[in-house]
């Protein structure tokens, strides 16, 4: 995991056929992406960004030249828009870099929040607009995918490597919890009726 850059922003698709693109930004605002200077992309090449509306840009190269056309533009669709670490401010606290949560080891809730059961480690960090969510595996269970809320998970520790889960209602357990080898997840089937609404967790 390279965590010398901090991913900002994703290149979707064309917008007409003068070489600009949509970009989905990360940051806080989402049109503070082109005050950050250079981005580099997940091939290591530079570009530089201007807004030309909503969510809408146009990327100029390292020689500052701009995409030519739709080819060029269709070209660049899901890469990936890097910001240099150093360059960025430390996050308050209960805020987190996507970067940093990647990895870390996610546990069951025990007693006084303390480490129980094993779910694994975080794989990726999913944000597609209608919330942040993590994708976690790797401990025998199939990838299990939370909402990234205090509800879930109210103990975030970076410095020591891990996270404290807490399973919405819609999963269970299954399996001796003071055992992690034992321990089972799966999704419990349940009516629409007892699915809460996106955003009900905070």
């Amino acid at each position: 995991m390279d965590r010398d850059r901090i991913l900002m922003g994703v290149v979707g698709r064309p917008h007409g056929v003068r070489g600009l693109v949509r970009v989905h930004s990360y940051a806080a605002v989402p049109e503070d992406l082109a005050a950050y200077g250079v981005l580099t992309d997940d091939r290591g090449q530079g570009w530089t960004l201007q807004w030309r509306g909503d969510g809408i840009a146009e990327l100029r190269d390292a020689a500052g030249r701009a995409l030519t056309g739709r080819d060029a533009a269709q070209a660049m669709v899901n890469r990936r828009l890097y910001v240099a670490r150093a360059s960025l401010p430390e996050p308050d606290q209960d805020e987190f870099y996507f970067t940093d949560l990647i990895g870390l080891d996610v546990c069951l809730e025990g007693r006084d929040a303390s480490c129980g059961a094993s779910l694994g480690r975080v794989l990726t960090v999913h944000d597609y607009g209608a919330g942040v969510s993590l994708e976690i595996g790797g401990s025998g269970h199939a990838p299990l995918i939370l909402p990234f809320t205090r509800a879930c998970f109210p103990v975030i520790d970076v410095a020591a490597g891990r996270i404290v889960a807490v399973l919405p209602d819609e999963v269970e357990v299954q399996g001796d919890v003071s055992r992690p080898d034992a321990v089972e997840v799966s999704k419990v089937e349940i009516s629409r009726a007892g699915v809460p609404e996106v955003g009900a967790a905070s």
